[in-house]
């Protein structure tokens, strides 16, 4: 069945991979970029199929706009992909606040604000999917990465939320979590900044390991753009899916660290409530 999309970031790295997949499958799309010259050569290859307008994910007129653009071109809306964002490296205490805005900014508040402006449109439709593209970060601290990590933990969660609202009128909610691709993400995306020397060994290591790791990464964009097509025409789609082996492997180990905790403190975390014979 054709379904109409939208996606944020549609320039480069798996939005691209995305949106190249979504009209090679013969579907209708909305192409996003902050720079929407970028995305000219998906209107010369496949022509009246998509659309493109230019978008920063962190201005609301400019999302309600995108959103509206689907459908006065398609009629409808029926999956919503929040794949914008970026990261840069380097420690906490080096971070300027402005930086923390800027990512926090970008990859949650867009997310929330992209979110909001298809929600309308898929209760009136009582049907859709928002697909929110979190990361291995967004379920696990990555040192260096304190504003991207904020970021996409704060997606996981207003996702959980979103999908428990959305269920109600229709709406799927899926969140993809990528680990390491070859895409640009790793190259000139990030800003890397080593960092002091007193935390070297966890900020410069980050830098230096995402430097060799560029173009070594075991992800492939096109094969994960195939995976969130199936997604997409699932009637039970997955709410949380992790991207590749390294996603998989870092969070099951990561799952079963804090499963591990949670008993190891038990006794004191129950230990808070009044005692039995006060409650009866």
């Amino acid at each position: 069945m054709q379904q109409r999309w939208l996606i944020t970031g549609s320039s480069r790295g798996l939005g691209r991979a995305l949106s190249e997949a979504v009209l090679d499958a013969g579907h209708l799309l909305v192409a996003t970029a902050r720079d929407r010259s970028s995305l000219s050569d998906l209107v010369e290859r496949h022509g009246e199929a998509v659309r493109t307008a230019a978008l920063d994910v962190s201005d609301p007129a400019a999302a309600e706009a995108a959103v509206q653009l689907a459908v006065d071109s398609f009629g409808r809306l029926d999956v919503l992909v929040n794949n914008a964002g970026y990261g840069n490296v380097n420690s906490i205490e080096d971070t300027e606040l402005a930086d923390f805005r800027r990512q926090i900014e970008t990859n949650l508040f867009g997310t929330i604000i992209v979110t909001k402006a298809a929600i309308p449109v898929m209760r009136q439709q009582r049907a859709g999917h928002i697909i929110q593209f979190s990361s291995v970060g967004g379920r696990i601290g990555a040192p260096g990465r304190a504003p991207y990590s904020a970021a996409k933990w704060g997606v996981e969660g207003f996702s959980e939320v979103l999908a428990r609202e959305m269920a109600l009128i229709g709406v799927k909610v899926t969140v993809i979590e990528p680990g390491g691709f070859r895409t640009d993400f790793a190259g000139s995306s990030t800003v890397l900044q080593a960092g002091r020397a007193e935390y070297d060994a966890v900020v410069g290591a980050a830098a230096r390991a995402q430097r060799e790791y560029d173009g070594r990464q075991p992800g492939d964009p096109q094969r994960a753009a195939q995976v969130i097509l199936q997604i997409a025409a699932m009637d039970a789609p997955p709410f949380r899916l992790p991207l590749g082996s390294d996603a998989v492997n870092v969070i099951e180990q990561a799952d079963r660290a804090k499963l591990a905790d949670l008993q190891r403190w038990r006794e004191l975390s129950v230990s808070t409530d009044f005692p039995r014979a006060t409650q009866e």
